[in-house]
């Protein structure tokens, strides 16, 4: 039992909140400021406050500081968009993705991956006997707990997508249950924008809300 008080949740921090929301964007553009340890820490404990299911908390959190496996992750990277962009047919379309900015790798002061622990015990498989994805859907979780909370330091961060987990689980020579979620930049923007830069860039632009709802 807690004896803390029932919050009450005001019109104003709505208002904040969904401020919030919109500022929450994938950055890819950092400056060189140092990001302060204990901010750091900070941010992962708030991540671990995410739901999960059976209360496995199954995310595992791999600081990445060592600077010669960091630039075997951005090489890494850099391929993998080159045979993407050469993945698509279309001239066109090649020369819009090679403008694009992918990823912050090399000026990022923080680089995590986020693993979910496949093999825990911890919550004694309730939930996922049935629906197995929940333990990734759990970290997936944190992640975006990690997201909102390092918008409110005004630390940007930007979801690292174009690469083969298997390559990072080796370069970081992980536990073998141990499966790559995420690998995440973290660091102070150069620049302030509520608007997906795939939208400003002309990639893919915001849909409209209302296909995405169905009822039955």
């Amino acid at each position: 039992m807690t004896n803390s008080q029932h919050p009450v949740f005001d019109k104003q921090f709505r208002a904040q909140f969904d401020k919030l929301l919109a500022w929450r964007r994938d950055v890819r553009r950092f400056d060189d400021r140092p990001i302060d340890s204990g901010i750091v820490d900070d941010l992962l404990d708030r991540a671990c406050l995410a739901p999960s299911v059976g209360n496995a908390q199954p995310w595992r959190f791999v600081s990445v500081r060592t600077a010669a496996i960091r630039s075997s992750v951005a090489d890494h990277v850099d391929v993998e968009n080159r045979k993407a962009k050469d993945g698509y047919d279309d001239d066109e379309i090649q020369s819009e993705y090679q403008r694009l900015k992918l990823h912050g790798l090399r000026e990022a002061p923080v680089h995590l991956a986020i693993f979910c622990d496949e093999g825990t015990n911890d919550g004694r498989g309730l939930g996922r006997q049935t629906m197995s994805e929940t333990l990734t859907w759990s970290v997936v979780m944190a992640i975006h707990n990690l997201w909102l909370s390092a918008r409110t330091q005004n630390i940007g961060l930007g979801w690292v997508s174009i690469l083969q987990p298997e390559k990072i689980h080796r370069i970081l020579d992980v536990p073998d249950d141990w499966r790559l979620i995420a690998y995440l930049c973290l660091g102070y923007p150069q620049r302030e924008s509520d608007e997906p830069e795939l939208s400003t860039l002309g990639w893919q632009d915001r849909i409209d809300r209302s296909k995405t709802r169905f009822a039955r």
